[in-house]
């Protein structure tokens, strides 16, 4: 068996938080519609409660990202790795903001368009996490 390290627990928390992060938004999105259906009420209640869950998992990740960023320090010389560095910290930054704007947003319209924006960041943030990794 492989021996666990800090690098094995670093990187499992970053991948939970993420999955509790995106995967989230894509399976609340899905489920909008059949919430609908429930009642006018239910798509915000499971939004405030995904909320409690999610804020914190976007904590854990912007943590542990820094830790990522330091563990890696020896790559951070290379301009590909910079250059795909700085488009993740962007897309997370923007997944952030946008998803603190859907939970401010009133109207269908812009709770629409900053959960997509949120969303589609988010996984592009998992995709350059992902090349950052490889």
């Amino acid at each position: 068996m492989l021996a666990f390290s800090w690098d094995t627990v670093r990187l499992f928390v970053h991948i939970v938080a993420a999955t509790v992060w995106v995967g989230g938004q894509l399976t609340l999105a899905a489920l909008v519609p059949t919430l609908r259906a429930l009642g006018s009420e239910v798509p915000g209640a499971a939004a405030r409660r995904f909320n409690q869950v999610a804020w914190p998992a976007f904590a854990v990740l912007v943590l542990t990202g820094i830790w990522n960023i330091g563990a890696e320090a020896d790559q951070q010389s290379h301009r590909g790795y910079q250059a795909t560095l700085g488009v993740k910290m962007v897309l997370v930054l923007v997944s952030g903001l946008s998803a603190f704007l859907h939970l401010r947003a009133r109207s269908r319209t812009w709770l629409a368009v900053w959960g997509a924006v949120s969303g589609l960041s988010a996984l592009g943030a998992t995709l350059f996490g992902v090349l950052l990794a490889g």
